[in-house]
């Protein structure tokens, strides 16, 4: 798994400088969320960077924080990508004007795992209503494939803190994910 941290510092640029510099990381990071995917994915690799780009591009501030907070940016950038891209199959799936064809073993896993991202997406909502802190933490260890030192750098917290929020954040949404959250 490549972390975030085996990444080169990155200078102090705009959005549109930094992206040259920072691509084959992001496309790393990209591919690694589209493996969840398994065959019939609705986005590629590229596909999902650029569409992470666009949303950074309203935040002008995202390259002055530095590189832990600019991956953290990325990884909500890519959720949300994600998220659309499963409401999106959704909404076509429960025909939304779409005429269904055929139902096979690919489109039921895509079909599945577009399901469980919302069902994580919602629960991770719930969970930063909760701590907000928690819900960032999943967002840079999970969705950004980030090491625990560099979510601690993103946040402005200790590794420490980060192995504990994991921890409980992780164990919160299984019992969220399963039904048994407050």
């Amino acid at each position: 798994m490549t972390h975030v941290s085996e990444s080169p510092s990155l200078p102090a640029a705009t959005l549109d400088e930094l992206m040259p510099l920072v691509f084959d990381e992001l496309r790393r990071l990209a591919r690694r969320q589209l493996a969840r995917e398994h065959e019939a994915r609705t986005l590629q690799t590229t596909d999902l960077v650029h569409e992470a780009y666009l949303r950074l591009a309203g935040r002008p501030d995202v390259a002055e924080h530095g590189r832990a907070y600019f991956y953290a940016a990325a990884a909500r950038a890519m959720r949300g990508v994600l998220v659309d891209a499963a409401r999106k199959r959704n909404a076509t799936k429960r025909g939304s004007g779409a005429v269904l064809l055929s139902l096979d073993e690919g489109q039921a896993t895509a079909d599945s795992y577009g399901a469980e991202l919302l069902d994580l997406d919602e629960a991770l909502e719930r969970l930063a209503l909760r701590n907000a802190r928690h819900a960032r933490t999943v967002e840079c260890r999970f969705f950004g494939g980030m090491s625990v030192e560099d979510t601690a750098e993103a946040l402005g917290v200790s590794p420490r803190t980060v192995k504990s929020d994991w921890a409980l954040a992780r164990a919160w949404l299984y019992d969220a994910l399963r039904g048994d959250a407050a």
